[in-house]
């Protein structure tokens, strides 16, 4: 199942989830910069898009994990 859902943090805007790559998808909301995160378990992107500070877990939970590229 693919998704969105946008988010209330001051770093991140929008949280996504492409379910036919695994990738999760993070909107910065400064930049507007979206990061990619390849691999991703669907469970812990929504563990994230409900995350009381989604800029905080993406960096505990998620950059020391995954591989990341830009989109």
């Amino acid at each position: 199942m693919s998704w969105a859902q946008f988010v209330f943090s001051s770093n991140v805007s929008e949280v996504a989830y492409d379910s036919d790559s695994g990738e999760l998808l993070i909107t910065w909301s400064k930049s507007g910069k979206v990061s990619a995160y390849q691999g991703v378990p669907e469970a812990k992107a929504l563990e994230g898009a409900n995350a009381p500070s989604v800029g905080q877990w993406v960096n505990a939970e998620i950059k020391p994990y995954y591989a990341h590229s830009y989109r």
